[in-house]
């Protein structure tokens, strides 16, 4: 008999893998034999999911909730449940698919079906993975549509900011020495003028254009 493994995966740190962990209870796995990544699924650059493969042998036994937390790209899945399975000589077990049990229905027929039923749920969690994107994809375009802004709220500019930028413009001032006057970086002075050219703020303060030909 080898070692019991165990390999759990949410998809962000916020998540909660402990749904993941309940499934597992009950099948003796010593807690340093169990396995987390806190990443995406589209790949398998996963550091745990790497640190696992690698002590993997033959005989061992691996246990994962359900196919999509293995990962979410049709053809690695299947590569890495060849090398698992077929390489490394190890059992692999689905908990929520008893059919995706490597250590039974090892006959030609059990295993022309536990490759189609890997085959069709790798595909639905590509499939699954693919449509949560476009989801995100639409919702991000919408809430733009309804004026909702992403990303850091640009800070308010100071009153200094105004007259240093009317100094830089009439060659008192170089760009540094406006930026520190103005409390803000030179990056963020310069980028914040060159949005004042464009924006309708342009005739408040300036009586020709700020930046320089």
């Amino acid at each position: 008999m080898g070692e019991k493994y165990a390999y759990l995966r949410v998809s962000t740190r916020e998540q909660n893998e402990d749904r993941q962990l309940a499934a597992i209870e009950g099948y003796g796995i010593p807690d340093d034999h169990i396995f987390l990544d806190k990443e995406s699924g589209k790949n398998f650059d996963r550091p745990n999911y790497i640190r696992m493969k690698g002590i993997l042998k033959k005989g061992d036994l691996l246990y994962i909730k359900s196919i999509d937390r293995l990962g979410r790209n049709y053809n690695e899945i299947l590569e890495e449940w060849r090398i698992l399975t077929k390489l490394k000589e190890a059992d692999i077990v689905v908990i929520d698919m008893p059919l995706l049990d490597t250590r039974i229905g090892r006959d030609l027929t059990g295993t022309l079906i536990s490759d189609l039923v890997l085959q069709i749920l790798s595909y639905v969690a590509e499939n699954e993975y693919r449509n949560i994107k476009q989801r995100q994809k639409e919702g991000i375009i919408a809430a733009k549509l309804n004026g909702v802004k992403f990303g850091r709220p640009r800070i308010e500019l100071p009153e200094s900011f105004y007259a240093a930028a009317d100094k830089w413009k009439q060659g008192e001032l170089t760009i540094e020495q406006a930026a520190r006057e103005a409390g803000v970086s030179s990056s963020t002075f310069y980028r914040r003028v060159k949005d004042i050219k464009t924006s309708t703020l342009r005739n408040k303060i300036f009586q020709q254009d700020i930046l320089p030909k």
